[in-house]
């Protein structure tokens, strides 16, 4: 059964305890009882009510009004997505020991599920950067995993990568956040044209068959994620003048 996942659209009240939010039912089926991951922190569903009745449940699809317990509610935003766990939930070295071939874990996180729970924990700055550290390594194994379960192609999985990847390095800076100059080149070898030819295919893209767009597309949001180690090259590094040559046209990609 796939794991209940919950979009924040609006929390209207909050306090201590917890409050009420608006949300949207992502994935699976959302239970009153269950209890979910805001990145290292935890939430309890206790109660739900759609059109001004209470329900036990809802799928995914529909959006209710649900009471939470937690002191964390008052700090979700538009759009954050919370994951169910199991009760007594998923912590990060639990999901560090399994993603390293040990114990099983009880309700095991499906590829984005898994996902999401990395992402939000490395981007929630509330936690030291130690753990965001550790939340982003598991974000890349992540990536992979989500790339081999969905058959994606090593330039869409380069993209998921180089997200998480730009992001560290953005954040914490060359060395604990990652190597720059190994995220460009790797990135760089990701792409199978030119910047001449990718911007002699833009000029005219509204042209192009549906797959060469959507690779036109893909290229320009691997140089975005990309574009976050920029900054740290060394000079001299010949990915320094690849990624200038690719900023010079990447405005004109679809």
């Amino acid at each position: 059964m796939p794991i209940a996942e919950l979009q924040v659209y609006a929390v209207e009240e909050a306090d201590v305890a917890g409050g009420v939010c608006l949300v949207r039912c992502v994935g699976g089926t959302a239970r009153s009882g269950q209890v979910y991951a805001a990145g290292e922190s935890r939430v309890w569903l206790r109660g739900i009510e759609r059109y001004g009745r209470t329900v036990d449940s809802f799928d995914a699809g529909h959006t209710a009004r649900v009471r939470l317990a937690g002191a964390v509610v008052a700090l979700l935003s538009r759009g954050q997505v919370l994951t169910s766990v199991p009760p007594d939930g998923h912590g990060l070295a639990e999901l560090e020991a399994w993603l390293a071939a040990g114990p099983p874990l009880a309700d095991e996180p499906l590829p984005r599920t898994l996902r999401a729970l990395a992402v939000g924990g490395m981007q929630d700055e509330r936690l030291p950067d130690g753990v965001r550290l550790r939340w982003g390594r598991v974000a890349l194994e992540a990536a992979y995993r989500c790339a081999a379960a969905e058959g994606a192609s090593d330039l869409v999985r380069g993209i998921e990568l180089a997200f998480v990847r730009g992001y560290l390095v953005r954040e914490f800076g060359p060395g604990r956040g990652g190597d720059p100059a190994a995220l460009c080149r790797e990135a760089l070898a990701l792409i199978d044209l030119t910047p001449a030819e990718a911007a002699a295919r833009a000029r005219d893209w509204r042209e192009l068959p549906r797959e060469r767009i959507v690779h036109l597309r893909l290229i320009r949001n691997l140089l975005r994620w990309t574009g976050a180690a920029r900054p740290h090259l060394a000079p001299g590094d010949p990915s320094a003048e690849a990624l200038e040559a690719w900023w010079r046209v990447v405005r004109q990609l679809p």
